[in-house]
């Protein structure tokens, strides 16, 4: 008998049977997943969020407004208030800027117009968090000062308030359109005794934003209006002899009347408040089943399924049921495809775009196919598009990368050519900064600021382009890119190694890595030194290899958790100089398993997840920011997360859960599939991957590609207690890298004084090993640098590096020559991150713009500025000036006094006249005042002392009164003719 093909079938047959799906069973929901949603999580602290009624992704948001001002009254409400306003019908969950807050309703027992906010009698109500209750689609409370009971429920344009009313007497609803923010222009007329429409134009932080309403009142109702031609306000008398509940059923649109109306109807019409509420439940119950947990522990599912609750809160619906829109131009269009607003684009690309691509891929389409109408309509594609309106707000050009991971996982239901030419000409504008980008390789200090985050967030984005431009065979563009998305390389400092501002080619100095200045967006270098998720192993190699990284992510988690500079209060959920309150530090615990120790990962990964996160108000640890803060929870709880959208990699971490499926979309008109994770051994000491199985098959990597997860399967963890060797051994760590095209960093002036007495010393060099360095001075011809060389006169040194064949940009630094007679002494103390160069900058020659943020200002906090120039000798001077900025929106308000002294010894002085300025008046204008005096003929003088009074607190009309805010100083040069 041969006993060999025997032998050879066993074989086969156990390698199958080992490696096999063990059927695992999809995760089962033991209840309605709606009632694990907290919505009252993050409406404390510096969440931001709103506890009211929402559909998915839906137009309205109607919810109580507790707070009309202020950082943490961004939403509208916060936990800590004790006072309702009313209920409006659209709210911001979780940003950092307020807006919103529109048409507001309040019922109250008196027809009164005040809202109470002055502590005078008004229509504001006392409430109680004992009786207050919301889940997702419904929110009711008792306003216990008026023994009134509130409910709201919504449709995705539409709502209904209900109210009931202690008695049928003093029955009266405020509708108030002053309500927060300025407003513009307004109208609204009673049609009849129970139809009333209207709209209401305001100015926040979008400068023009229109909404039109129309409401309908199951009982008739007689207005009383505020005073004025045009009231504001309005107070309705309700017809209720028999106290029944009152309901008033509200249509929103931003594009006219006739829209709220036809939104209103078409998706309540004669639909009771049962019929809505239960419409958005199941809504919400089937957006929810999308990803099912099995899990012992409340607070984790409740803390999962608020985050996921959170994650479709935004981008917001913002087209009418006939398709019609208000586009970037403030025109009305008409799309077939579903039209949103609020792309939070520089927080939502790193996880909630990249969650979407798994769970909602037929709205990522949509997504995409809202920002090329969106560059049809406005030119350019958003950056953080609010209501119709560019905010401008926050930096980098964030829809190009969530087209390209789309694009590259195989979503693709949009016009792919015009995708990538809107993604080219996001790339190739001049405004912030892309100008000196494009043509330096970086973006100077002194030409635009947070110009370190600016340059290593757009070199993210060009790769992103780089690797579409790839896919589809545009081989010049693909260089063009690849080539830009090195260009991180030209901001690394190979001696701090750290990203560091370059301020006319020298570094920004003096530098420390704790400084929060605006060399960097809401961060300092601790928090964003570690942002090149597109090459990793070039930044390793920039370290100086994996050892270094390692090292430098211990430091950052274990760093002292201090700060210096100017105040940010973004930056919060602290792990050392970890911030996970705020976007830049979302990847960073993931960075270990690219060298190899992703022990190190799954120990940072669960702190965060179970000491970051909790089930109660204050339950995130910074803005929720439109969905990213809970994006990562819902990820990094599964057990893996998207450090690098684009790559079609998610970095494998802890899974939290026992049990979650992942229930995926239906594709190509079949099924949806299912993947399903599990967890075996895991708990509270057993937070360590030991083994890893996909699929029936061991898994040695420790990142999961799209594929795996979008096309069903099984993923099982083995957890242990401690560390293990799982994803440790070298070719098992996930890598990004480049090795097309490669740049040659720019090099440097490591030592020299940009302004001089005498003569200075210029050092150059390098972070490029072996890379030789060429400069010139002035006119002259380049030549090799071998040793540093001295300038004593105004000099501009060009420098550039080569290396075979590769050369860097040329650049060009003005050096300048002080007089070597001149010299000032401040008697005030400038703060660092607005040092402008130094103790000589208000003498040494250079202007600055009305950019505060370049660094080439000199900033005084809350005091006075008192400064002595010397002139070296005796001088026969005409006239004196100097300049000072204000940018009242940035706390930088001109002096109160600015008086010019002067002297002939130092010790007596007699001033030339002073100023008083009233600058406590509100100005929007950015503007340079110069200051002149002039001198008395024939009278010689060495010492000229410049005495500028601060405003100190902040008027009342200003932002930061409320947070007893003081006011800044910006000075520049003093300057004698």
């Amino acid at each position: 008998m041969n006993l060999k093909p025997i032998l050879a079938l066993l074989v086969i047959l156990c390698v199958f049977s080992c490696n096999t799906d063990p059927n695992i069973e999809p995760a089962k929901k033991d209840q309605p997943l709606i009632n694990y949603v907290n919505t009252f999580i993050g409406t404390g602290g510096h969440g931001h969020t709103y506890p009211g009624a929402s559909a998915p992704f839906g137009m309205m948001q109607l919810s109580p407004d507790t707070r009309l001002e202020g950082w943490d009254g961004c939403s509208g409400y916060h936990y800590t208030d004790s006072y309702i306003y009313g209920f409006s019908h659209t709210h911001l969950s979780g940003t950092g800027i307020s807006d919103y807050g529109d048409v507001l309703l309040m019922p109250t027992n008196k027809p009164i117009f005040n809202n109470g906010a002055d502590g005078k009698e008004g229509y504001r109500a006392h409430f109680s968090h004992d009786n207050e209750f919301a889940e997702p689609g419904y929110y009711k409370v008792k306003l216990d000062s008026v023994n009134i009971d509130v409910e709201l429920t919504v449709s995705k344009r539409s709502g209904i308030h209900k109210y009931q009313f202690p008695s049928s007497e003093n029955q009266y609803v405020i509708l108030d359109l002053a309500h927060r923010d300025k407003v513009l222009d307004h109208k609204f007329t009673q049609l009849s005794p129970t139809i009333i429409e209207g709209y209401r134009h305001s100015e926040a932080w979008a400068k023009d934003q229109r909404l039109f309403f129309s409401m309908s009142l199951s009982h008739e109702a007689e207005i009383t209006y505020s005073e004025g031609d045009n009231p504001l306000k309005g107070a309705l008398k309700l017809k209720n002899p028999n106290n029944e509940t009152v309901y008033i059923k509200v249509g929103i649109s931003a594009v006219d009347i006739e829209g709220a109306r036809k939104n209103r109807k078409a998706e309540i019409g004669s639909k009771d408040f049962e019929t809505i509420k239960t419409e958005v439940q199941e809504y919400w119950e089937k957006q929810l089943e999308k990803i099912v947990i099995e899990d012992d522990n409340l607070d984790n599912k409740t803390n999962f399924y608020s985050a996921l609750y959170h994650t479709m809160l935004a981008p917001n619906r913002y087209q009418d049921v006939d398709g019609r829109y208000r586009g970037m131009d403030l025109e009305i269009h008409n799309a077939e495809f579903d039209y949103y607003s609020v792309f939070s684009l520089w927080d939502t690309y790193r996880a909630a775009h990249p969650l979407y691509t798994i769970i909602e891929q037929e709205k990522t389409n949509d997504f995409i196919n809202t920002f090329l109408a969106k560059y049809d309509e406005g030119g350019i594609m958003p950056m953080w598009d609010l209501a119709g309106n560019y905010t401008d707000c926050m930096i980098g050009y964030h829809a190009v990368p969530v087209i390209a991971d789309a694009y590259l996982k195989g979503i693709r239901g949009y016009d792919t050519e015009k995708a990538f030419e809107a993604m080219k000409h996001s790339a190739t504008r001049d405004k912030f900064g892309l100008n000196a980008y494009k043509a330096y390789g970086f973006i100077p200090v002194d030409e635009e600021s947070e110009s370190v985050s600016k340059t290593l967030e757009y070199a993210y984005d060009d790769w992103t382009i780089a690797q579409m431009a790839k896919d589809m065979g545009k081989s010049e563009d693909y260089k063009t890119y690849i080539q830009r998305a090195q260009y991180y390389k030209n901001v690394f400092d190979p001696e701090t190694k750290f990203m560091r501002g370059r301020f006319r080619n020298t570094w920004f100095a003096p530098f420390d890595p704790y400084e929060v200045n605006f060399n960097y967006t809401e961060a300092n270098a601790w928090q964003y030194s570690f942002y090149v998720p597109q090459d990793i192993s070039g930044f390793i190699n920039l370290l100086g290899g994996k050892d270094q990284l390692e090292a430098q992510l211990d430091e950052l988690f274990s760093a002292k958790t201090d700060f210096t500079g100017r105040d940010q209060s973004d930056i919060t959920g602290l792990i050392g100089q970890y911030a996970h309150g705020n976007e830049p530090s979302h990847h960073m615990a993931y960075l270990y398993n690219f060298v190899n120790k992703p022990h190190k990962t799954q120990e940072k990964v669960y702190q965060i997840l179970t000491e970051l996160y909790h089930n109660d108000s204050d339950g995130v640890s910074g803005n929720e920011d439109c969905g990213q803060m809970s994006a990562w929870y819902v990820l990094s709880s599964m057990g893996f997360y998207s450090v690098t959208p684009g790559s079609n990699e998610y970095i494998i971490g802890t899974p939290l859960f026992d049990k979650a499926t992942i229930n995926l979309e239906s594709r190509n008109g079949s099924g949806g599939k299912q993947f399903t994770i599990k967890a075996n051994n895991r708990s509270e000491i057993n937070k360590y991957v030991e083994r890893v199985v996909l699929n029936g098959k061991d898994l040695d990597v420790t990142f999961l590609k799209h594929e795996d997860i979008v096309n069903g399967g099984t993923l099982e963890f083995f957890m242990t207690g401690n560390p293990a060797v799982w994803g440790s051994r070298e070719g098992n760590e996930p890598t990004t890298k480049i090795e097309d095209h490669i740049i040659l960093p720019s090099p440097y002036i490591e030592k020299g004084d940009i302004t001089f007495r005498g003569s200075t010393e210029v050092v150059l060099n390098t972070s490029e090993q072996d890379a030789k360095i060429f400069y010139a001075l002035n006119e002259g011809e380049f030549e090799t640098y071998k040793q540093p060389f001295s300038i004593s006169k105004d000099t501009r040194v060009k420098l550039y590096s080569e290396k075979g064949n590769l050369k860097s940009p040329v650049l060009e630094t003005p050096f300048y020559k002080i007089d070597p007679n001149l010299s000032i002494t401040l008697e005030s103390e400038f703060a660092n991150q607005y040092s402008a160069g130094g103790n000589d900058a208000l003498i040494d020659g250079i202007r600055s713009t009305k950019n505060y943020r370049t660094g080439s200002w000199q900033g005084y906090h809350d005091q006075d500025l008192v400064a002595t120039v010397d002139l070296g000798s005796q001088r026969n001077l005409t006239e004196i000036s100097v300049n000072f900025l204000q940018d009242q929106g940035a706390w930088i308000f001109l002096p109160t006094n600015v008086d010019i002294l002067i002297s002939d010894n130092g010790n007596k002085f007699q001033s030339l006249g002073s100023y008083n300025v009233n600058n406590s008046k509100k100005d929007d204008e950015i503007l340079i005042q110069s200051f002149l005096f002039k001198k008395p003929p024939n009278l010689k003088i060495r010492y000229i002392k410049l005495i500028a009074k601060k405003l100190g607190k902040l008027p009342e009309w200003h932002i930061g009164y409320p947070m007893d805010g003081r006011s800044w100083i910006f000075v520049d040069e003093i300057s004698v003719k």
